[in-house]
Order: C-alpha cells, then sequence, then structure tokens
C-alpha cells in the first residue's frame, strides 16, 4: 500500500493514547493522514505529546469518553479547527469483570456496558453530521472475536462487543446512500498487557495457572499464537484507504482464526 494513502486524511480516534488505539493512530500518521486522538489518561496523553509530529499530524485532548457532554465539547472544539472528517475510529473499551453472571455485581455490568457502547453512539452521534458534510467518508468500529462467540465468564464484555456489530451492520445500511462505510474490527486475542490481564483474572476465577490458560487460549487459534496491535492497525488503514472503498457493513477479524473461546 502506497505508504502516504492516507495523505491528509482528517481522523478520530477515541481512546488512543496507548494500546492498539496508539497503534493505529501511528500507523495512520505514517501514512499522512492528520490524526485527533482523545483520551481521559492523562499520563497516556503526555507521554504522547513528546511524539516528533504533535501539533502538526497528531492533535491530543483529554475527554472522558464515555461522557456524554464532554464528547459533545470536545467535538465543538473539533468544529472550531474543521470543518469536516474522513473518518472516526471507535476504539473505546474495557475487559470488565470475570465470574459467572449470577455473582456479578451491578455496577461492573452497568460500567461495562456503559463505556463499551454508550461511547460509541456519543462519539459517532456527532461524528456522521462531519462525515457528511466531506461528502463520505469511514466509521472503524473496535469490537472483538468476542462479539462472534460465546465468552463464558465475561458475558458483559460478549454482550456489549455483538452490540457493536449490531450497530455496525445497521449503521452501514443507514449511511451508505452518503458514501460513508462502516465496518468493525474483532481482534482475537492480542499481545500485551490487557490480555495478561484478563489471562489472570480468568485463571484465578478457575482456580488454574496464568501459563496453562495461555497455552489454552492458544490452543483455540488455528495459527496458535496471538496477533499483535499492528495487525489490528494494518488493517485499520487498509479499511480507511481507497482500496477498500466497496467495503461496508463487514466484520473483519483479526485473530489466527479463533475456532473456539470455551
Amino acid at each position: 500500500m502506497n505508504q502516504k494513502s492516507l495523505f491528509n486524511k482528517k481522523i478520530i480516534i477515541s481512546a488512543a493514547a496507548d494500546g492498539i488505539g496508539w497503534s493505529i493512530a501511528q500507523e495512520c500518521m505514517s501514512n499522512g493522514a492528520l490524526v485527533y486522538v482523545s483520551d481521559k489518561n492523562k499520563e497516556a496523553l503526555d507521554n504522547i505529546s513528546k511524539h516528533v509530529l504533535y501539533e502538526k499530524q497528531l492533535f491530543l485532548d483529554r475527554v472522558n469518553t464515555h461522557d456524554f457532554q464532554e464528547v459533545e465539547n470536545y467535538f465543538n472544539k473539533i468544529k472550531d479547527k474543521i470543518d469536516k472528517i474522513d473518518a472516526l475510529i471507535n476504539n473505546v473499551g474495557i475487559s470488565g469483570p470475570t465470574g459467572k453472571l449470577e455473582d456479578l455485581d451491578i455496577n461492573n455490568w452497568k460500567e461495562t456496558i456503559d463505556i463499551n457502547i454508550n461511547s460509541h453512539f456519543y462519539y459517532t452521534k456527532f461524528a456522521i453530521p462531519l462525515l457528511k458534510k466531506n461528502n463520505g467518508g469511514s466509521i472503524i468500529n473496535l469490537s472483538s472475536t468476542a462479539g462472534l462467540f460465546g465468552f463464558p465468564l465475561r458475558i458483559p464484555y460478549a454482550a456489549s462487543k455483538w452490540a457493536i456489530i449490531g450497530m455496525t451492520k445497521s449503521l452501514a445500511m443507514e449511511l451508505g446512500e452518503f458514501n460513508v462505510r462502516v465496518n468493525a474490527i474483532c481482534p482475537g486475542s492480542v499481545s500485551g498487557d490487557r490480555m495478561k490481564r484478563v489471562i489472570e483474572a480468568k485463571a484465578k476465577s478457575l482456580g488454574v495457572t496464568e501459563d496453562s490458560l495461555q497455552k489454552d487460549y492458544e490452543s483455540m487459534i488455528s495459527l496458535k499464537t496471538f496477533v499483535n496491535k499492528e495487525d489490528i492497525a494494518n488493517m485499520a488503514v487498509f479499511l480507511l484507504s481507497q482500496e477498500a472503498h466497496k467495503i461496508s457493513g463487514q466484520v473483519m477479524t483479526i485473530d489466527g482464526n479463533t475456532e473456539r473461546m470455551n
């Protein structure tokens, strides 16, 4: 792919100061995009503000991404700088609690649903007019293979990720006439700190070792290995590019082919 395939494209990415979101942001910038990152993590934002492209191709704002008023204020601020955008990437999400449904705390359930679903709604609601003004563009929603399979002991997370796929497919139908494409990316097990925390919590819940559980996770994948953040970023850039201009309403799995999740 052309290294400047996203030249001068204006892209908003939520919760992108670290992890998968930051990998996507960096790959977009390397392809020439102007990237608007929002996140509530001040330390992470301060860290990436040292990037050589800060205030050139990288623009940062601290936003509680699942607070409706803060998101609305953020988009009002964005509109003071630019009047249209080329893409929105909804990356907000948490792992949620681990345990049997009857044992889960109601507040943990509400928090997972609020962060993983409502944030996508808030960002998308305010981004759509800017995409329409651009006469087209792209929305990418980060879901998970948990949104395609049942996932025992992780029901709040799985339910939220199924919801994102439903939102993606429905929105693709609504926005097609405006030349706005909407797709979801479903990562499988991604190497990194979050997956380590997931394995730690589930191993504790099941009473097994973390090492044995990681090997069990790997056995569920045809390629017998976890994916990397960069694999997700590469797919995002492809979906934003001209090469994907006829791809919409699709769910792209980046997982080494998940065979099962239990």
